[in-house]
């Protein structure tokens, strides 16, 4: 390890949160009748329950992950969001999902790190 090390995180970090936020917006603009009628058709359970906290998760949640706002816990949500992408959704329809597979070992990976030191939650530790 370098002296640079702990800001790898913060990539990472403002990285998966700029493509959850991404895709947020695009499940916004769906709405959530939408992206609710999506996860019907592919057997997810309380369909129009899981595209509001979906739709929720992709947006504020991926505002506060680059924010750096409790990045662990976060981070954690999307590692679950993505499993169950993979194996619910992707995996029986398609071929190797790589860009969701990538989101969640990325999303682990700031579970284990943190959000770096350049993170609001960092910040106030130090402040």
């Amino acid at each position: 390890m370098n002296r640079f090390t702990p800001y790898a995180a913060v990539l990472l970090r403002v990285a998966v949160g700029l493509i959850f936020l991404h895709h947020g917006i695009m499940k916004l603009h769906m709405g959530v009748a939408g992206v609710a009628g999506f996860f019907h058709g592919n057997g997810i359970p309380f369909a129009t329950l899981a595209a509001g906290l979906v739709i929720a998760m992709e947006t504020v949640g991926a505002v506060l992950l680059i924010l750096g706002v409790v990045p662990r816990i976060i981070a954690l949500a999307f590692a679950i969001e993505m499993t169950v992408a993979i194996l619910v959704v992707l995996l029986p329809h398609g071929p190797f999902p790589e860009l969701e597979s990538l989101l969640w070992a990325a999303s682990l990976s700031l579970v284990a790190s943190g959000g770096g030191p350049l993170s609001l939650q960092g910040l106030m530790k130090r402040g």
